[in-house]
């Protein structure tokens, strides 16, 4: 069994940082390319759909009154749409617009070109292993409720 380097030699926490600013820095400098952290919310609603903005909090792992914020801009620019849920009207749905879709794709295509440059030391399999590995992780950090549970504060 071989023993997991400690300490310094093997923390992923600044390495992922320090790639995901770089990232950030490039698409944000990229005209007409979406903002990552509105990629990441379009593609959940894609993925889950419509989605109670409690369970998108969740998800996130943000602050429900950051997430209003969010969603409050994602709404301007017609990207997402919001309505008062009609089993329960505390409680608002979030959804993708078609516009939003639109503009996913796009970024999506902006995103891949960001990430060539980005990952140019690694080969195909081994940027498809990493995805896979953060995949998981993501997955691990985030679980979908089932049919059975009460959506309040669920994805399903």
């Amino acid at each position: 069994m071989t023993q997991r380097p400690t300490g310094v030699d093997l923390q992923l926490v600044p390495l992922l940082d320090y790639l995901a600013r770089v990232g950030r820095r490039a698409a944000e400098n990229t005209p007409g390319v979406l903002r990552p952290r509105y990629v990441i919310v379009l593609k959940l609603l894609r993925e889950q759909g419509p989605v109670g903005q409690q369970g998108l909090a969740e998800a996130l792992s943000l602050d429900p009154s950051n997430v209003v914020a969010l969603l409050n801009e994602l709404e301007e620019r017609e990207l997402v749409t919001r309505r008062r849920d009609p089993a329960d009207r505390r409680r608002h749905i979030v959804e993708l617009s078609a516009k939003g879709a639109d503009e996913l794709a796009l970024a999506s295509r902006h995103l891949g070109l960001i990430e060539d440059e980005l990952f140019a030391a690694l080969s195909a399999e081994e940027r498809q292993t990493l995805h896979g590995l953060l995949t998981r992780a993501v997955g691990a950090a985030f679980k979908p409720c089932s049919a059975a549970e009460v959506p309040p504060d669920c994805l399903a």
